[in-house]
């Protein structure tokens, strides 16, 4: 089978590298790709978004199978594309339509969608420009901190926590004149939810589902969780808080309402649904959905599946995903996030990448690589995901950790706390 896997992260990355581990017989490409895919397996320079250029690619290639791994060709309809074109018709695709994907591509769809459907979730209204005045005033019935939405997509940086009323007011003129484009011109305020998170991954086929292992990142800059929010600095599975009788709240009060959900609605779901998730006193509340895997998540999701992901994927294709079936490592997997000087804000690009070559013991996920002048480089903010495994938590970190020693560029940073949060959790 050829199967074209979309994308250039870490997420694409993951996928490749556990894919490629399949006993059936298989090519991979992967568009664009990056260093760490290119090893692996074929890169195409393929952009994503040009449709055009990925049927080409498609039919040239004898695809069978595409995964789509980020959001956005999601939202733009890649599978209304393909399912619209006879010539691509008997392509699966692993990703929902631009129906399905609206569950990420807009925060007030999402919001309502739960509602409709008894989702535990935040309370919320929606307000656009010309609502400004009302907006202050429903922010005034919360108490701080003010949570901030961008309806659409925003790179991950369309949400802003406040604890003051004025700046949340300030920041709420900007949102909606424009700071994040036209992923703000309506911006979701909700009630802060107060807890910890984690993320649960389902890949579904439309009715049945199979539940991945649960992962928890670090979005911001800065130790202890403070800072700018970014794409993500580490990750940890599994979450030791997610007990079995938290997941069983979690699949019958939120997966199981979701699925059924988005049947009821006509919406031909086919592809993985992310739940950020607030545990909240032992309670599962829904912060968001992704239409996709999570990035640095799946860096530590995959390594943790030891069944043929293959099997899950050509369940969806068939729509018998009832009949596969999981197998979950006992081990427990971490991510630590390498990223270039100044991300989030602006950062350098094309900075020398040494030492990845004498890293034994983890796994290297490259997100923002590239090869200049036949030396690996920098190409993004963040740069390469270190995963590794151990018996526990402490034992994976201290592999990342002393990997993460190896590898230089210019100015490289990382967090040297995850898991700080997970070690009184139980």
């Amino acid at each position: 089978m050829n199967i074209l896997i979309l994308g250039s992260g870490g997420r694409e990355h993951a996928i490749t590298w556990k894919l490629a581990q399949s006993k059936k017989p298989l090519k991979i490409f992967v568009a664009p790709g990056n260093p760490g895919t290119g090893s692996i397996a074929v890169n195409l320079p393929v952009d994503p978004l040009d449709f055009e250029a990925v049927k080409g690619a498609v039919l040239a290639e004898a695809i069978e199978m595409v995964i789509v791994g980020p959001e956005a060709p999601l939202v733009e309809g890649i599978r209304d594309y393909f399912e619209a074109d006879p010539s691509l018709a008997h392509v699966t695709i692993i990703g929902p339509d631009r129906k399905g994907a609206m569950l990420e591509g807009s925060k007030d769809f999402a919001k309502a969608f739960m509602m409709r459907h008894n989702i535990p979730t935040a309370a919320y209204q929606s307000f656009t420009a010309d609502k400004i005045d009302d907006a202050a005033g429903f922010l005034k019935t919360l108490k701080p901190p003010y949570v901030l939405k961008a309806d659409g997509l925003a790179a991950g940086k369309g949400v802003l926590i406040l604890n003051d009323y004025n700046e949340a007011l300030n920041e709420l003129r900007s949102m909606l004149g424009g700071r994040f484009g036209r992923a703000g011109s309506k911006v979701v305020i909700e009630e802060y939810l107060s807890g910890i998170e984690l993320s649960v991954f389902v890949i579904t086929d439309g009715t049945s589902y199979v539940i991945l292992p649960e992962a928890k990142d670090y979005k911001r800059i800065g130790e202890g969780d403070t800072g700018n929010n970014t794409g993500g600095m580490g990750a940890v599975s599994p979450v030791p808080f997610a007990t079995p009788a938290f997941m069983d709240k979690v699949e019958k009060k939120v997966i199981i309402p979701t699925v059924e959900g988005l049947k009821a609605e006509g919406i031909d779901y086919r592809g993985f649904i992310f739940f950020g998730l607030m545990n909240v006193d032992g309670e599962p509340w829904v912060i968001e959905y992704n239409a996709r895997m999570g990035d640095p998540e799946s860096e530590v999701v995959m390594p943790r599946i030891e069944s043929d992901i293959l099997e899950l994927f050509t369940g969806v294709a068939g729509r018998n995903l009832s009949e596969k079936s999981i197998e979950i490592s006992a081990m427990t997997a971490v991510t630590v996030m390498l990223v270039s000087p100044g991300y989030p804000e602006e950062y350098k690009k094309g900075l020398e990448i040494t030492g990845h070559e004498a890293v034994t013991g983890s796994t290297l996920f490259h997100s923002g690589t590239g090869y200049s002048g036949g030396k690996l480089v920098t190409s993004g903010g963040r740069v390469i995901a270190i995963t590794s495994t151990g018996t526990d938590m402490d034992e994976a970190l201290k592999k990342s950790y002393r990997s993460a020693s190896l590898i230089h560029f210019e100015g490289v940073y990382m967090r040297s706390d995850i898991g700080f949060d997970l070690r009184t959790k139980s």
